[in-house]
C-alpha cells in the first residue's frame, strides 16, 4: 500500500494532484504538452506511474483538471481583487492588470498550440473555462453601460475582442518596459470601451491613490 502523503487520505489526494499539477506545468514550459508523457509527469512529480491513473484517466484529463484549478484560483483572486471596488472603470482596470499578470501554462508552453493537440471533448471543456473568465468581464461591461460608465454596446461582441485582445498579449518581464506595456494595455481597452478621457484620468488617479 502507497505511503499516504498529509493526515488523511484526502489530503494525501490534493498533495499528490498538486505534486502532478506543479510538474506538468514545469514540462509545460520547458517543453509543450505535446512532447510529454504520462511517465514524465508521473517522474517529475515522484509519484508512482500507477498512482497517477487513481487520479487522472490520461494526460488530456490530467491537463484539464490543472486548467480547472487554475482557473478556479484566478477566478477568486480576481474576485477579491474586485472586492470593495464599485467604479466600473476601476474593475476594468483590475481586470485588464490581472490579465495580464496572469502566467498561464497554455499560453506559454512551446510547442503547438493546446487546440491542434487537444481531443474535440477536451476543446469544449477547455473553452468552458475560458467562458467563466469572461464571465466576469461581462459583468464589468454590463455594468459600467447600466451606470452610464460606457455607452451602450453589444457587450457580448466586445467581450470577445477585449478577451482576444488579452490573451494574446505578451508583456515584458522587467520594468520600466513591463508598466508601460501594462498601462498602455490598460488605456487602450478603457478607448475600446468608450471610457471617457476624463473618466479614465479619475479613475488611474483613484486606482493609484487606493
Amino acid at each position: 500500500m502507497p505511503k499516504i502523503i498529509g493526515g488523511s487520505l484526502a489530503e494525501h489526494r490534493e498533495q499528490t494532484r498538486h505534486k502532478l499539477f506543479t510538474a506538468l506545468s514545469t514540462l509545460m514550459t520547458e517543453r509543450g504538452f505535446d512532447a510529454i508523457s504520462f511517465a514524465d509527469i508521473a517522474a517529475a512529480a515522484g509519484v508512482g506511474r500507477t498512482a497517477v491513473y487513481n487520479h487522472f484517466a490520461d494526460k488530456e484529463s490530467l491537463l484539464l483538471g490543472f486548467i480547472e484549478h487554475e482557473t478556479d484560483q484566478y477566478v477568486a483572486s480576481l474576485h477579491r481583487a474586485l472586492d470593495g471596488v464599485a467604479d466600473p472603470v476601476e474593475k476594468l482596470r483590475t481586470y485588464v492588470r490581472a490579465q495580464l499578470n496572469l502566467k498561464r501554462v497554455f499560453h506559454l508552453a512551446p510547442g503547438p498550440d493546446l487546440r491542434a493537440v487537444l481531443s474535440r471533448t477536451s476543446q469544449v471543456h477547455l473553452r468552458d473555462h475560458v467562458l467563466a473568465v469572461e464571465a466576469l468581464l461581462r459583468s464589468i461591461i454590463t455594468e459600467g453601460v447600466r451606470r452610464g460608465d460606457f455607452p451602450a454596446q453589444d457587450v457580448d461582441t466586445t467581450v470577445v475582442l477585449v478577451s482576444g485582445c488579452l490573451s494574446g498579449r505578451q508583456v515584458p518581464d522587467r520594468d520600466p518596459e513591463r508598466s508601460r506595456a501594462i498601462d498602455t494595455t490598460e488605456e487602450f481597452v478603457l478607448r475600446a470601451v468608450g471610457t471617457l478621457p476624463e473618466r479614465a484620468a479619475s479613475s488611474r488617479r483613484a486606482l493609484a491613490l487606493g
